[in-house]
């Protein structure tokens, strides 16, 4: 089964001041560093030395490190970038400074570091200043420089923030680093969705249902999530404002299942089964059917939009078996779009719209993922030999998959690069974890 994807903002925000030290927010010296539509990627080895205390402050033995960790692990994240380990690093962390002026730039390109990230920061009275500066070592420049304020448990969105200004600055798209997914989880006996941010960081149960919730679906403004809900004993769906909790039922006769939210638009498809056969439908945010899309005798499900809403992707039986296929919108007939393997399901359009992940059935009998071009070049296979790997979902700049798993023996949620690398597990929680959803990115504070 598939879903549209969507995203949590934090309900409480501490008072964060950002302002530009130095730098743009564009490639340096007409230079592409990354290019994350390539196909693939050479990751850039950087160094991230730990922190620089600035000035006298309260004593914090473990911080240095801690947000040089953080910031390491955060962007490594991404798969861009080679973090260098900090035992090769010839510089004296006593006299480390952050002005380029004063940087020995060929004390990092001997140990193999193309960019340099520095940090300083001061702490006094529950107030910490971090000062965050990205260098390009061979050209012997800075590329960006910020400087942000606030409480110590700030310092997590701190570092994301410049995490973001470096992915903006490298490859002049925006990063992940604000985005959250949605899974059903059987942590507390039940399946219910919880939320957890992009890295699996702080995850937290959202439905309290004590039945079978399944397929959360992002609003394209973040502002909502709807989900497949059993707790009348079919199932419905549930649209739920992520900041209230509160929102709407659909509830139609037989079942209210799969919803995929449009593109940029307060409505949704889902499949109904009202008139007998589960068919798709467009719907409102509040459940009025605006338009049936696909007209069939069988079974059609699992609905996944293009990036501009013109099209989607489903499941059918109308050949015998699950397949994939895709509609135009307005007026289209259901044209088949995979033919390889004899169970095909849970499709997801990517965001660049080049590609679309699915989930089929293996030779041996294993759930793997593959992506399919629209026009039907492909497949391409991304997991295998692993357990069972189902339910892609795309991060919003298209670069990862987040899926769940069972080859560490229970499914949970793991991540990949879009091609396929780099597969690992993105957060433990007790019980089960399935039907990832990636939200789109968090806008501002």
């Amino acid at each position: 089964m598939g879903r549209s994807c969507r995203p949590l903002r934090q309900t409480a925000i501490l008072a964060l001041f950002l302002w530009v030290l130095v730098g743009s927010g564009t490639p340096c010296h007409g230079r592409v560093y990354l290019d994350i539509t390539a196909p693939y990627l050479r990751k850039i080895p950087t160094a991230v030395p730990v922190f620089k205390a600035l000035g006298s402050g309260d004593q914090e033995e473990d911080l240095p490190q801690k947000l040089a960790d953080l910031l390491a692990e955060t962007i490594a994240f991404t798969g861009f970038f080679k973090i260098l380990e900090r035992e090769s690093f010839l510089e004296n962390p006593q006299e480390a400074r952050l002005t380029d002026s004063a940087i020995h730039f060929k004390d990092w390109t001997v140990v193999g570091a193309e960019l340099l990230v520095k940090g300083g920061f001061e702490y006094r009275k529950d107030r910490l200043k971090v000062e965050l500066r990205l260098f390009d070592t061979f050209d012997g420049h800075l590329i960006i420089g910020k400087r942000y304020t606030g409480k110590l448990k700030d310092h997590r969105r701190m570092i994301r923030r410049f995490c973001n200004e470096i992915v903006r600055s490298l490859t002049g798209h925006e990063g992940i680093f604000d985005t959250q997914i949605a899974f059903i989880s059987t942590t507390t006996g039940h399946k219910e969705i919880y939320i957890a941010d992009f890295d699996g960081h702080d995850p937290t149960q959202f439905t309290n249902t004590e039945t079978i919730t399944l397929f959360p679906a992002w609003s394209s403004d973040g502002r909502w999530l709807a989900y497949t809900d059993y707790r009348d004993g079919k199932p419905d769906i549930y649209v739920r404002n992520i900041k209230e909790r509160q929102g709407t039922v659909i509830s139609f006769k037989g079942s209210s299942m799969t919803p995929a939210w449009m593109p940029g638009k307060f409505a949704l498809a889902a499949s109904l089964s009202y008139e007998g056969n589960p068919n798709l439908y467009l719907l409102t945010g509040k459940g009025k059917i605006i338009k049936k899309l696909t007209k069939y005798w069988g079974i059609d499900v699992s609905p996944s939009w293009s990036p501009d809403g013109q099209a989607l992707t489903f499941v059918s039986n109308r050949s015998g078996n699950p397949q994939l296929y895709i509609v135009n919108v307005k007026d289209g007939e259901p044209r088949r779009l995979t033919f390889k393997g004899k169970y095909n399901t849970a499709p997801q359009w990517s965001p660049r719209g080049d590609y679309i992940a699915y989930t089929g059935l293996g030779e041996l009998g294993r759930m793997d993922l593959y992506l399919i071009s629209p026009d039907g070049r492909g497949p391409i296979q991304l997991t295998q030999d692993a357990g069972d790997n189902e339910s892609a979902t795309w991060s919003p700049d298209g670069s990862l998959i987040a899926f769940s798993s069972t080859r560490s023996g229970r499914s949970t949620i793991f991540v990949m690069n879009a091609n396929g690398e780099n597969q690992r597990p993105l957060l433990t929680l007790g019980g089960e974890q399935t039907d990832p959803c990636w939200s789109p990115r968090l806008s501002g504070d």
